[in-house]
């Protein structure tokens, strides 16, 4: 019989995934868990097992296309151990969708072809207010009260601005493709009059997708190139404008002289213990991170908006910035303070080598909890980084550099590096935040000074 796999949701509620390459081809046979594809969600590149053993008979989509979640992108021939038809492989409109128990995480079988069925919702119109049109989403004029209608289309930050300011965003007509909400639509709703260059770009960006085909030159003389803003690029993009006009960035700088770190990185180097891992001032800075933490656990916090709580977590998922060809991404090390520098290291060495690969899987960029983003790998001292969303503090790392610095009542040529800790400072004081800089600015500075704070 023929079976058809649809794309599944690959995390989080993503809505549709690229199809970056198909590892299979029309006649091939493939084995159940058989990776058939990369698919590029807007976080990562995600491997596809095969939901089917059999042999594939037709590939909807070509690489490079946009698939929206419960599409169809591959059709299999399976052994008909039920001894029914190829007409079977469809189950009777009246019959309820079943769950297939093949793939965790890809949830029930959608029960519709095309655009996965949602959930309808009520929602009453505020009192002397029209209620909203089901089929147009624009006010019914005579109407009033309660009335069904569906969920309108927007993304997270947009439905995190609309909540910030009090905006119901079914009475928001979107502008973007398909009837999307974006951050201009809330923003012009609520008579916000001026509206941030980065939020007027990020909404023009919504519709990018179906308008400019990859890499084509703008204007008769090619003086322009194109390049449609999608995957990890788009995310990363919304992310960042969304952190930026939500939380209050703070940024101090501390400048070390680290010269015994490098000193004990360099034996490290050549103790046996360490010989099959690879160790970098990065590992050290991520240790320091770890330790100062303890004594300051609220820059390992969270801000929830909803429930009008701080969250402080009792565990480090600490996120390393990976400047990746898809975009930058944070993938984080779960339990990164439950590890010894020898588990770091390595869990350091996984994760950034994932990253560039475009590996790194949905779980590994979710719960970060605080991170760092070394710049001092392109030669930079320091910065001012934005925070991830949903995390208290990011620590920049910059280059380490010889210098003239005062050691011991003199000038000497020593090896120093620049901190730069940007905060959310609704969940950190600045006492907080300058406390856990010179912790880790001490440690570095004197790797000793551990022993004083475990």
């Amino acid at each position: 019989m023929i079976k058809e796999f649809r794309l599944p949701d690959l995390g989080e509620g993503l809505t549709e995934s690229e199809i970056v390459s198909w590892k299979v081809g029309v006649g091939d046979t493939v084995s159940l868990n058989q990776v058939i594809a990369e698919v590029e969600t807007a976080k990562a590149v995600v491997e596809l097992p095969s939901p089917f053993a059999g042999v594939v008979t037709a590939l909807h989509e070509q690489p490079g296309t946009v698939v929206e979640v419960g599409k169809p992108i591959v059709s299999f021939e399976v052994p008909d151990d039920a001894g029914g038809s190829p007409a079977a492989a469809s189950p009777p409109e009246a019959e309820a969708p079943k769950r297939q128990a093949n793939l965790v995480g890809y949830g029930a079988v959608v029960e519709s072809p095309g655009r996965p069925v949602r959930r309808q919702r009520t929602f009453a119109a505020p009192a002397g207010e029209p209620a909203l049109s089901k089929a147009a989403g624009s006010p019914v004029a005579g109407q009033a009260g309660t009335q069904p209608f569906d969920r309108p289309r927007s993304t997270p930050p947009v439905r995190k601005l609309a909540k910030d300011l009090g905006v119901e965003l079914t009475a928001i007509p979107g502008t973007g493709a398909r009837g999307l909400i974006t951050r201009e639509d809330v923003r012009n709703f609520v008579g916000g009059g001026d509206i941030p260059v980065a939020a007027r770009h990020l909404s023009a960006v919504d519709d990018a997708d179906a308008r400019v085909p990859a890499g084509r030159a703008a204007g008769q003389d090619g003086r322009e190139v194109r390049t449609p803003i999608k995957g990890v690029r788009k995310f990363t993009a919304a992310a960042m404008v969304a952190s930026a006009f939500t939380a209050p960035h703070a940024t101090e700088f501390l400048t070390v002289d680290v010269t015994p770190t490098m000193d004990l990185l360099a034996k490290l180097k050549t103790s046996r213990a360490f010989a099959d891992h690879k160790l970098t001032p990065l590992t050290l800075v991520a240790k320091a991170v770890l330790v100062a933490l303890r004594r300051n656990p609220s820059l390992n916090s969270r801000w929830d908006e909803a429930n009008q709580e701080i969250v402080q977590f009792n565990y480090v998922n600490l996120g390393i910035a990976a400047a990746t060809p898809r975009g930058l991404t944070v993938p984080n090390i779960k339990d990164a303070d439950a590890m010894s520098l020898l588990d770091l290291s390595g869990a350091l060495t996984n994760l950034t080598e994932s990253a560039r690969a475009g590996k790194t899987s949905p779980a590994d960029l979710a719960d970060g909890t605080i991170s760092i983003t070394n710049i001092g790998v392109f030669g930079i001292d320091a910065g001012t980084p934005i925070l991830n969303p949903g995390e208290a503090a990011i620590l920049a790392v910059g280059a380490v550099r010889k210098m003239p610095w005062e050691f011991q009542d003199q000038v000497a040529l020593r090896q120093v590096m620049t901190l730069s800790l940007s905060f959310d400072h609704r969940l950190v004081d600045g006492e907080q935040g300058s406390r856990f800089l010179a912790d880790v600015g001490a440690i570095l500075a004197d790797p000793g000074m551990v022993l004083t704070m475990v």
